[in-house]
Formats: C-alpha cells, sequence, structure tokens
C-alpha cells in the first residue's frame, strides 16, 4: 500500500514555529509531526469491509466526530462507518465532545455492485489535539486499499446502508456484540446507570463455575473463627474479603485494559496453583481438628496470644485470600469485563472503565456478603453440631482443591482425587457404621453416605476406563463405547503463533473455506464449558462440518501466547473469532464468554454467513 500525505509540506515547520510561540521549545515536551503523533493504517478484512486504525502517542487524542472518509478512486461506495465509543471530554474548542487517547479503529462498510477484486483509494479525514496544549490542523491522508474478490452469494442483502435512519435491524454488518454494547454503555457517561448495570451483571457472574467456588472459600474462613464467631465479625470479615476481591479485579482489570497485561492469567503458573492448593489443604485439615491433636502446645499458646492481642491479624489474612481468590479462583474472561477492558483500551479512561469494573465486582461479592454475614445467626456456636458443620466446609475446601488441581493435573489424576474425596465423604457420613434403630437423622445420614460411595465408585471405574468428566464419570469410556449416542469432540488443529495462523488462513482462503478459532486454557473453566456443553452438542458439530476449526492453547501464558492474544487484543480466555472465506476476520461477532448450544449455533450462522 501507497500512502499519499496531503498536507502541506511545511506544516511540521509550522507546529515547530507555533510550539516556539507558545514557549514549548524550551521544555522538555518533544512537537511530534503528524505522521508520529497519528500513525495511521488501513486494510480490508472482508470484501465489503475496511477497517482504518490509528495509533495515538502519548498525551494526543483524536476527535471522534472530526473522521470522515471518501473513495477518490474505484468503483464503489461507502456506508456509514461504525466508531468505537470515546472518551468524554469537554474541549475549549468543541465544547463537550468524544476523544480517543492510545488508539483506535473505525470499521467502514463497502458498498458493492460487482464481486472482481480491485484497489480502491480511500481518502481519511481526522484531527487531534496534544493534552493542554495546541491542536493540530485537520490531517488528509490518502492509501491504496486491495479489496478481495466478492462472492455472489453475500451481494445480497447489500454489507451496509448509506443512511443510519434506515438502518435495517436485520442487517449483519450492524451486529453489534455485547461487550461492545456494554462498552458503548460505559462511554455514554451516565455514572448511575453504569454502576447499575455493572452491578446486576456482576450479580449474575456470582453463580458462575469462575466466581462460586469462592462461596465455601469464604464461608470457611467465618467457620474456622470458632466459638467466638459474631454477626457483626462475621459481617466485617466478609466485608473485607469481598472489598479485597473487587479492588484486585479492579485494579488487574484496568492494568489489562490499558498495558494487555492479565494478571489473572499470570497467577495460573503450576507452582502458584499448587500453593494455593496446599493453603486449601491446610484450612480443612484445620477444620477436622488434625491441629489441635498435633500442632505442639508451646506453637498453640504463642499463635492464641498473637491472635488475642493482634485482632487485625486475622482481618489481613482474609484481604490477602480475597485478593488471591480474585486472581487465581476466577480468571476468565465474561463479556462485561471485556466491555470495560475495550472502554480502556480505546479512551485510556481507567477511571470510569475502572468504575464499572469495581460495581461489576461487587456485584459478584453480594452473595458472599449475605452468606458471610448471614453466618454468624444461622450457624451453631457449640457442640456437637459444631464439629459437624465445621467438617462439611472441611470437605468442601478439599473440593475446591481438587477442582483447581484439574487445571494442572492428568485427567485420569483428577477423577481419581474426586472418587477418593465422594469415598472420603460417605465413610465420614458412617457409611460403615451401626446404625441404632428409631433414630431417623442417622438413617438420612448413611443413606447419603451410600450414595456418595456409589457414586465415588463409579467415578474411580471412570477414571481406570479413561473417563475426565466427573459429572459424567462413564460417558466417552471404553465401557459405553459401543453405544452409537456416544458423541465425538471437535477436531480442532492447534495454533501457537501469528505465522501459524497467517498460514491457515491462507490454506482457509484458498480453499473457501471459513475458519473458527477458539482461545483455550487449561485453567478456563469458561472454556472447558464450551468443551463439555456447546461443542460436544450434534447442531453445533453439523454446522461447524465444513469450517476450519483451529484453537490456541494459551496454558502456559508464554510470551508466545501473550503476543497471540495481543495480536486480537484480548485479555486471555475464552474468546472465539470468526473468518469468512476471504480469510478476513469477522470482528463483531467475536464471543467471549460461555454460550449455550442453542444461542451459540445461531450467533455460528450469521457469523459464519451460513
Amino acid at each position: 500500500m501507497q500512502y499519499a500525505n496531503a498536507i502541506d509540506n511545511d506544516l511540521a515547520n509550522r507546529l515547530k514555529a507555533l510550539s516556539d510561540e507558545l514557549g514549548l521549545s524550551n521544555s522538555n515536551q518533544t512537537v511530534l509531526s503528524p505522521d508520529e503523533a497519528f500513525i495511521f493504517s488501513a486494510n480490508a478484512i472482508d470484501g465489503k469491509t475496511i477497517e482504518a486504525h490509528w495509533q495515538i502517542a502519548d498525551n494526543i487524542y483524536m476527535y471522534r466526530d472530526k473522521f470522515d472518509f471518501k473513495i477518490v478512486e474505484g468503483n464503489v461506495s461507502l456506508g456509514q462507518p461504525q466508531s468505537p465509543p470515546g472518551k468524554k471530554k469537554y474541549d475549549e474548542s468543541f465544547g463537550d465532545t468524544e476523544v480517543y487517547f492510545n488508539r483506535t479503529t473505525i470499521t467502514i462498510p463497502v458498498i458493492r455492485d460487482s464481486g472482481p477484486a480491485q484497489t480502491i483509494r480511500l481518502q481519511a479525514y481526522y484531527q487531534g489535539c496534544v493534552e493542554d496544549s495546541f491542536c493540530y490542523p485537520p490531517i488528509k491522508k490518502t492509501i491504496d486499499i486491495d479489496l478481495p474478490k466478492l462472492n455472489v452469494a453475500s451481494l445480497s442483502p447489500p454489507n451496509a446502508v448509506t443512511n443510519t435512519d434506515n438502518t435495517d435491524a436485520n442487517n449483519t454488518d450492524v451486529f453489534v456484540s455485547e461487550q461492545d454494547q456494554l462498552a458503548a454503555t460505559i462511554a455514554d457517561g451516565n455514572l448511575w446507570l453504569i454502576i447499575t448495570l455493572f452491578f446486576g451483571l456482576g450479580l449474575l457472574l456470582a453463580f458462575t463455575p469462575c466466581v462460586f467456588p469462592m462461596i465455601p472459600i469464604l464461608s470457611g474462613i467465618i467457620i474456622g473463627q470458632g466459638k467466638q464467631l459474631t454477626t457483626s465479625h462475621a459481617f466485617i470479615l466478609s466485608l473485607i474479603y469481598v472489598l479485597a476481591m473487587a479492588l484486585t479485579y479492579t485494579v488487574a482489570g484496568v492494568l489489562a485494559g490499558l498495558f494487555g497485561a492479565n494478571l489473572q492469567a499470570a497467577f495460573q503458573n503450576p507452582w502458584i496453583i499448587s500453593g494455593f492448593v496446599l493453603v486449601f489443604i491446610a484450612l480443612s485439615l484445620s477444620m477436622f481438628g488434625f491441629y489441635e491433636l498435633q500442632m505442639p502446645n508451646a506453637i498453640q499458646n504463642k499463635l492464641t496470644k498473637a491472635s488475642n492481642s493482634q485482632k487485625s491479624g486475622s482481618f489481613i489474612g482474609v484481604a490477602i485470600m480475597g485478593v488471591l481468590s480474585a486472581l487465581i479462583v476466577g480468571p476468565c474472561v465474561a463479556a462485561p469485563l471485556a466491555g470495560a477492558l475495550i472502554y480502556i483500551g480505546n479512551s485510556g479512561d481507567a477511571v470510569l472503565g475502572g468504575l464499572a469494573l469495581f460495581a461489576m465486582s461487587l456485584g459478584m461479592g453480594a452473595p458472599l456478603l449475605a452468606i458471610g454475614a448471614s453466618a454468624g445467626k444461622l450457624l451453631p456456636k457449640a457442640g456437637a453440631w459444631m464439629a459437624g458443620v465445621k467438617a462439611v466446609f472441611g470437605v468442601m475446601l478439599l473440593a475446591i482443591a481438587v477442582w483447581m488441581l484439574e487445571r494442572i493435573v492428568p485427567g485420569v489424576v483428577s477423577m481419581l482425587l474426586w472418587s477418593l474425596l465422594f469415598i472420603f465423604s460417605a465413610v465420614y457420613l458412617g457409611v460403615f457404621d451401626r446404625v441404632d434403630a428409631g433414630i431417623g437423622w442417622q438413617r438420612f445420614r448413611k443413606a447419603c453416605g451410600v450414595a456418595l460411595l456409589i457414586y465415588g465408585i463409579f467415578v474411580m471405574l471412570g477414571a481406570v476406563s479413561g473417563g475426565e468428566d466427573v459429572t459424567r464419570p462413564l460417558h466417552g469410556t471404553h465401557l459405553l463405547a459401543s453405544q452409537a449416542q456416544a458423541s465425538h469432540e471437535l477436531a480442532f488443529k492447534p495454533i501457537k503463533n501469528v505465522a501459524d495462523l497467517q498460514r491457515e488462513v491462507a490454506a482457509a482462503r484458498q480453499n473457501g473455506t471459513p475458519i473458527m478459532l477458539d482461545f483455550y486454557a487449561d485453567w478456563c473453566v469458561s472454556c472447558k464449558e464450551m468443551e463439555k456443553y456447546t461443542f460436544s452438542h450434534s447442531d453445533v458439530q453439523q454446522t461447524l462440518n465444513n469450517v476450519v476449526l483451529l484453537q490456541a492453547d494459551v496454558t502456559a501464558n508464554d510470551d508466545t501466547d501473550q503476543a497471540l492474544m495481543k495480536h486480537f487484543n484480548i485479555p486471555g480466555p475464552p474468546s472465539i473469532m470468526f473468518f469468512d472465506a476471504q480469510g478476513r476476520e469477522r470482528k463483531p461477532y467475536r464471543v467471549v464468554g460461555f454460550m449455550k448450544p442453542a444461542p451459540f449455533k445461531q450467533h455460528l450462522d450469521k457469523a459464519l454467513q451460513l
């Protein structure tokens, strides 16, 4: 592609003179030329869509409403450009406006009457300013763009409309993903709407597999306080845990939005997870009273004195557990989180984006706060009942430890651990104990133990027979291999880096085949949900029959993985991208987070133009 600078050649000199007049030359501030301040590029992502990109220098912004585009050579016309939300700003020259910091991308629909490949010349107009300094004159740049061949099947309906007032709601190219809608909501700047919406979304996320394990963690911590537990103390502990978790989510999210550094992914290191698992096992054993039997009295006395003399010690421990829970237990990316990160990345506004993340985190923590605070009132304080309750939470903490180990150990090992946990629980419930006649509670407890024992045996059989799903221990094993209804897994082809992706895209383009790219990690709970429930569904598999399936396993989160995620500007899995038969990504159709089979099937039909 050839660039043609339509600005006067002496613009940089005039800017230098302006800076001298303003007294900027004697300062440490360097006046950048327009090409340095706004690095412009554009390319066709398919036969009907152009993406224009700007990399914006530090301390410089661009006006959202100053963009304009025109075709100066080529047999095409342009539809209404689609720009992402910007940051609200009061400007002395233009009043209330929206601006972009760091980078931005604008999607431009192309309206074509014919299919052959052609080269067009696009003229782009834009303007920006240096923060608290001066504004660049309006800039005009011309660039040549190669439009690929357009299939006849894709000419109707047209790709876009020229008038937004007449936009067809069913037009596929005005589709807006959930994360982009949420980013636009933040950009609107309605503070109470942002807080209410993201708090409600966080409340829904609280009951997903990525967040739900935090309930037994907090409950186990509170139950471990023993006889000294009061309602007010339980509430304070819960509040500290939730606030620490919320602040951690917010800081980690803001960093990911600004710098593309996903702290949660970094904490999925096997050594870190193993250390956290040991913490859970230690907490669990304390629930069963092992420390009272094994720990020397001298150490016990010192710990008791330290606890009595410094009440804040337990508060600090709970806060640390909240931080670690946010980083290690629930690292999956969901649409609300992605929406906030998109806004932060496009606008550079960490305050408003961070506020949305904090509201979402508080929504995620609201059930934790309610459950934790109720412990001081609903749970027994002493006696045999308390020992039983502590044992239940001890089992839950062991279950969290096994659940986390699933990320770093083979499936057969995790299945064996689950079976041992079920069998251990059954023995603890008295499955082999004698039941006194006429005592209903003992009978009920033994019945639960028998059920757990049977299920534990099935899980163990599944483990030794090749099963890897504890919820369906015999599914897919050779024990059921003769059953015709056993579903098969999607055959993904692994890729590791951008070069692998480009090679696969080029091959698929030659064959005219669309592509689905799935970002996966062993520590991503939603990724495993997609594999277990959505990718295994027959309707989804049938829809993907003639689609090239690629998968990027970013479990290691090494430099290569991070470079691939940065290429797509995503914070981490789960994320799914779609490419058309020309090898161009259909960016508005990205999927973030878990999606059930039926809506995913409908989404595939639109994303792949089937």
